[in-house]
């Protein structure tokens, strides 16, 4: 491989405190660094590391707004990226004429282990499993009858239809998953 041109070119800068080509020298040892890094193998005194999963999906509300969501279990901190135990699952919220339906992608789980707790304004999806945790909590865009709720899985999708509420309610429901 041939040397790279800040190596072949070397002049003197104007600036004698500052160097361009030894910034890019030390670029150069950082990358070679981080690589080697990244394809150490991993001796069986290290850590075990789980997956690391982030998204977001884009849609578009009833009045034109976009909505963004995230999901997987890197959250943002000031300090960086944060690993999470729970992930956070795919989760779509959407408004009918009488009901709001919210779809969540939980793939690998069974109904059984699926818990879900509705009040009037929010949804809880919770799931712990030896090898697989899933939280969110959903503030849902209209006030809902708990007691309506009627959940679904199937394929790892589970999908909850809620009848919007006129009348204030104030109290939690478990839901069971059909």
């Amino acid at each position: 491989m041939s040397e790279p041109w800040w190596r072949r070119k070397r002049k003197r800068s104007s600036y004698p405190w500052f160097n361009i080509f030894e910034e890019f020298d030390k670029l150069d040892e950082m990358f070679d660094e981080m690589m080697r890094h990244a394809f150490e193998p991993f001796s069986t005194e290290s850590k075990a590391y789980k997956p690391h999963v982030y998204g977001f999906s884009v849609s578009i509300r009833s009045d034109g707004k976009p909505v963004i969501r995230e999901f997987g279990n890197v959250q943002r901190d000031r300090f960086g990226p944060k690993i999470m135990e729970d992930r956070e699952p795919l989760v779509d919220v959407l408004e009918e004429d009488r009901d709001v339906v919210v779809v969540a992608e939980l793939p690998g789980v069974e109904k059984e282990d699926i818990r879900l707790h509705a009040t009037e304004d929010r949804l809880t999806i919770s799931v712990d499993i030896p090898n697989q945790r899933y939280y969110k909590e959903l503030v849902l865009p209209v006030n809902v009858d708990p007691a309506s709720a009627r959940a679904v899985c199937k394929n790892g999708v589970l999908e909850v239809r809620l009848k919007k509420s006129v009348e204030r309610v104030f109290r939690g429901e478990r839901i069971s998953v059909e």
